[in-house]
């Protein structure tokens, strides 16, 4: 029977914050400076790896409905409990604040397993700001290319956000469905390879790459 979980939090306040969180626009932007200006703690449970093999968790603080980034090295966010397994749904809403001129990758990664060791592996869908996809795997210290980075006219640039926009928004999945795994963006297909041979089941999480400040309102795994 697949596993499954569902990780929108709960509404409540955090750290005495007196503000709430609306999913659009400049409603965003007080937040995201409380962020910055003063740390919130990392959701309870979360772990972080950078690509350096450090602990970057500070990086990554609770902050409802989601989680707030802010990234120094490139690394991987995640709750050792939530997996997905058999067939399942993986999606992600995420908001990019302003990239500031850099152009890096963030997303959601799948089939993750010894995440704390030497043999680290999952397989990863990213984005960034020009409107661009990637997916790769990680076996140990090395990556390969799945699908290299790729302009799709489905991700929601950063130029195409909308006039006044404080952040854009994208919605991130991944579908293992039977022999084939199904990457997309905004609910269209970006990327499709067999199942065979990849890193599938396994833990799930937020894969950023340094230098970013994100918003993920939402991480959901469903049964297919």
């Amino acid at each position: 029977m697949p596993s499954h979980s569902n990780l929108r939090f709960r509404e409540e306040r955090v750290a005495g914050a007196a503000w709430r969180l609306a999913i659009a626009g400049l409603a965003l932007l007080p937040l995201a400076a409380a962020a910055q200006e003063d740390k919130l703690p990392p959701p309870e449970g979360w772990l972080a790896r950078t690509d350096h093999g450090g602990d970057g968790v500070e990086a990554l603080q609770e902050m409802p409905p989601g989680w707030h980034v802010t990234t120094g090295p490139a690394g991987i966010f995640y709750d050792p409990e939530t997996r997905a397994d058999g067939d399942f749904r993986v999606e992600s809403t995420v908001f990019l604040f302003d990239p500031e001129g850099r152009n890096e990758g963030f997303g959601v990664f799948i089939g993750g397993a010894e995440l704390e060791g030497d043999g680290q592996a999952y397989t990863y869908l990213l984005i960034r700001a020009d409107g661009s996809v990637i997916v790769k795997r990680r076996d140990g210290g090395e990556t390969s290319t799945l699908l290299d980075w790729t302009k799709h006219e489905a991700v929601v640039t950063w130029a195409a956000r909308g006039e006044g926009a404080a952040t854009a928004k994208n919605i991130l999945f991944v579908e293992a469905e039977g022999d084939d795994v199904i990457f997309g963006v905004n609910e269209q297909e970006v990327f499709r390879t067999a199942r065979a041979g990849q890193h599938v089941d396994g833990v799930v999480g937020l894969r950023v790459n340094h230098g970013l400040n994100l918003h993920f309102s939402s991480l959901e795994v469903t049964d297919g």
